[in-house]
């Protein structure tokens, strides 16, 4: 999810972050109030900066997750998506992302124009 849509969808942020509890993930961190904030990654050459929506270990391997709802800044959240998916695949951890009703088709076109097609994403 980018910066921008985090202060409206946060309801949805929580329920995610439930939903991972409920399936084992434990040090979760996520922007949100009562949870350590997720580090943040600097784009080299600007000051852009990369924050995954949650970070959680599951049998001590670490998942970076990111919310997909619908953007209007469509360029800006694949280019995150593609740069978590290359920064767990070097170090040997897993991106996942997590999506909802409504937004299915949206989070499927965006990871075939990337070609992530091998990530199945979570429905909640």
């Amino acid at each position: 999810m980018v910066k921008s849509d985090k202060k409206e969808n946060r309801a949805f942020l929580q329920k995610s972050i439930k939903h991972l509890e409920a399936h084992g993930f434990k040090e979760i961190k996520a922007d949100l109030k009562g949870y350590d904030r997720p580090k943040s990654y600097v784009r080299k050459g600007s000051t852009a900066k990369i924050t995954p929506d949650i970070v959680a270990v599951k049998n001590g391997r670490k998942y970076f997750f990111d919310i997909s709802l619908k953007s209007e800044r469509p360029r800006l959240l694949k280019t995150k998506w593609l740069f978590l998916d290359t920064l767990s695949r070097m170090n040997s951890n897993q991106f996942r992302i997590i999506t909802t009703k409504g937004h299915y088709k949206f989070t499927d076109t965006m990871l075939a124009d990337i070609n992530l097609t091998n990530k199945n994403p979570i429905k909640i």
